[in-house]
């Protein structure tokens, strides 16, 4: 009998008409790629995008630690679509060319973040009693403080959460891995090139040298990258300050799903290095897989093959805010968005315009079906085991 009535309330949900408030879907991401928004400067645009959902028919607003929030129904159940606004520097300059939306941020993550916005808006007035949909333009994702999605993390309870990022329109990203920043430091007493001694770059160098080394060992057997630790080098820099050579280095890890930051930062902790040397960590985010079993995932799979395509699952090997959402909420999640993630972050940054409009038809479909089936067991009461 559950099931009977969800399928009748489906199809008085999906008979009703589109949202009152139509916007020209390209020209609105054309809009929020042409407000330059890096990490911590992304005020301009939450106002831009907060007014643009108020005009959709949201109920808009920009919250204390700065997100563009937008909001259509209300109740106690939620269904949570978080994206982020900020990017990082640089990237092509706005421009509709063949087909393509070229700007940073096409990818990552503004593209997937107007797709929330604009699937969203096409159900104002139709949310179903008792549910709350609500639409996140986080802050600070691509800084190692994830400040927007924090302060979210406190506000919501979602039963479902969808992650703002590029996954391609036909497949949804289930897994995120870990990330840990380490910063090396030393100064030692200034010392003529030509001396017996070791520069401070040296002993930098040697140490990460011995982070490589145990990289490797760690990774014996190991092939795919998502079960790899992967070190980088981020920086390094030698400067002079009073009369001490001095030298930074910052290292940047992707963990697997087995090693938890704070167990790596003891290994690293444990390695020889200068004993004058200082290592001090920061962004310490464990790696987050959700269950591909859940209604939402089902959801997304229907919803790709009803648009013609054959649906994937995917393993990033990079950070989202679904590491930080993700334990915590506990509940179905997943990462959806138009764009191809190999652009991210590159001066070729683009978005392919069909691809941005299929996007938002899966999304009305996922959303439609969620909110509608609010009585069924295989959906109500759902939570993250464990």
């Amino acid at each position: 009998m559950d099931v009977i009535r969800c399928c009748v309330r489906l199809s008085v949900v999906a008979s009703v008409g589109p949202f009152l408030n139509p916007m020209d879907p390209i020209a609105f991401l054309e809009e929020l790629l042409s407000i330059p928004s890096v990490s911590t400067q992304e005020a301009a645009l939450a106002a831009r995008l907060a007014r643009r959902m108020a005009e959709m028919g949201l109920a808009a607003r920009v919250d204390e630690a700065g997100n563009a929030v937008g909001v259509a129904g209300a109740g106690p159940r939620q269904v949570v679509l978080l994206g982020h606004m900020d990017t990082v520097p640089g990237g092509p300059a706005v421009a509709r060319r063949h087909g393509r939306l070229y700007g940073r941020g096409a990818v990552d993550a503004k593209g997937p973040l107007a797709a929330f916005a604009l699937a969203a808006a096409r159900l104002v007035g139709m949310v179903p009693e008792g549910w709350q949909l609500v639409v996140i333009g986080a802050v600070e994702e691509e800084a190692a403080t994830s400040k927007g999605a924090r302060h979210a993390a406190g506000g919501y309870a979602p039963d479902f959460c969808i992650i703002g990022e590029p996954s391609s329109w036909d497949a949804v990203t289930l897994g995120y891995k870990g990330r840990l920043l380490c910063e090396f430091r030393l100064a030692q007493p200034m010392a003529h090139t030509a001396g017996p001694g070791q520069a401070v770059a040296e002993f930098a160098v040697a140490f990460w040298n011995r982070v490589v080394a145990y990289a490797e060992r760690r990774n014996t057997g190991r092939e795919g990258a998502f079960d790899r630790l992967l070190p980088s080098l981020r920086q390094i820099n030698t400067t002079v300050e009073g009369n001490s050579d001095c030298v930074g280095a910052v290292l940047g890890f992707r963990l697997p799903p087995d090693l938890a930051p704070a167990e790596l930062e003891s290994d690293l902790s444990a390695l020889p290095r200068h004993p004058a040397a200082t290592l001090t960590f920061r962004g310490h985010e464990p790696t987050y897989v959700a269950d591909r079993s859940t209604p939402l995932a089902r959801a997304f799979l229907r919803a790709i093959r009803a648009n013609g395509g054959r649906p994937r699952f995917k393993l990033k090997t990079g950070t989202s805010d679904m590491n930080v959402v993700g334990p915590i909420w506990r509940c179905p999640i997943l990462a959806y968005g138009p764009g191809d993630s190999t652009l991210d972050h590159t001066p070729n940054e683009h978005v392919e315009v069909d691809e941005f409009l299929r996007a938002i038809d899966v999304l009305e479909i996922v959303l439609r079906e969620l909110m509608a089936v609010a009585g069924c067991s295989s959906v109500a009461g759902w939570k993250v085991a464990g």
